[in-house]
């Protein structure tokens, strides 16, 4: 199996885009389709983004039909250890790679509509070149949960940014790139930990419990690079996120909408553990509590590549 993608990196973090050549998958909805992939095609995931041809940092983004008349092109995002709900740094690379391709404008001002597992995100091109992406409903579920460790008792914001985060302050660890093994360790800690015992996170839009894990730990504290704070993210299979990462990001602004400490419409400056920055804001959603977060920045090709899927190779679906 031959599959055509495009490599680019946004303020960071990569992303991979199949363009072509995937199989088709079954489902209607990108959400059904995600399913589809995980259930029965998860070899080709694995494939793309697992050693020998990725890496644990790697986000894959495919590509497929959307349900949506409105939406330009549905999206599928994952990662080391599976499908995602949503990316915004995925995203940003995704409507550069179809600028790169030719698929969508360059035209400050032009909106690309994409439909994704966990709902429809409107991009924009900015008039420096960056692209914002307006991300799904977000809000916070709980406020500031005790979470008792080996050393220490922090304290988690549990938070939906288009996937869920546990938001820690009080880690008392200093966030710089020479701490990220300590920084990881003392992460997965507290989403083993909060995921051992579960969490009452309330009820979604149908009135259903909400469940699922708690798959990323996010860290502030103070910005290093003339921003508004500075955040360390644990991504679900282990990696640290390069970029500010933007569904922490939606996270982290959310929390602050609920505490009363950002306006709507003022921009927050999140910087990431490399000082590379997203400038995000929102706007009140349709019911309480709810925000619209938009989050900005920019995003490189740094490859055009096709991938090789030999049958005869051992590895073609990856390497654990």
């Amino acid at each position: 199996m031959r599959i055509r993608a495009i490599d680019s990196h946004t303020e960071g973090e990569p992303t991979r885009v199949v363009l072509d050549d995937a199989p088709a998958l079954a489902g209607g909805s990108v959400a059904e389709q995600a399913r589809d992939l995980t259930e029965n095609h998860d070899g080709l995931r694995r494939g793309l983004v697992l050693e020998p041809r990725g890496s644990d940092v790697l986000v894959g983004a495919l590509l497929v039909p959307p349900a949506d008349r409105e939406a330009d092109a549905g999206v599928i995002f994952f990662n080391n250890a599976g499908v995602l709900g949503m990316c915004v740094h995925g995203t940003i690379g995704v409507v550069r790679t179809l600028q790169h391709a030719g698929r969508v404008p360059t035209d400050p001002g032009t909106g690309i509509r994409l439909e994704t597992p966990v709902g429809m995100v409107t991009a924009s091109i900015l008039e420096d070149g960056a692209i914002s992406v307006e991300n799904v409903p977000s809000h916070r579920a709980l406020r500031r949960i005790e979470v008792p460790l080996a050393d220490r008792v922090v304290h988690a914001d549990i938070a939906w940014g288009g996937n869920w985060f546990a938001l820690v302050d009080d880690h008392g660890e200093e966030l710089d790139r020479s701490r990220i093994p300590e920084l990881t360790r003392l992460a997965t800690e507290i989403r083993h930990t909060l995921n051992q015992r579960g969490t009452d996170r309330g009820f979604d839009r149908d009135g259903r419990p909400v469940g699922g894990e708690v798959d990323h730990v996010e860290f502030f504290g103070p910005p290093a690079a003339g921003g508004d704070s500075r955040n360390f993210v644990l991504c679900p299979g282990g990696a640290h996120d390069r970029s500010p990462c933007g569904t922490g990001t939606s996270a982290r602004l959310a929390c602050l909408a609920a505490d009363g400490t950002l306006e709507a419409g003022r921009s927050w400056i999140q910087e990431s553990i490399l000082g590379s920055r997203f400038t995000g804001r929102y706007r009140p959603g349709s019911r309480a509590g709810e925000i619209i977060p938009t989050i900005s920045g920019r995003a490189w090709i740094t490859a055009e590549l096709e991938l090789q899927l030999d049958p005869d190779d051992p590895y073609r679906f990856g390497i654990d």
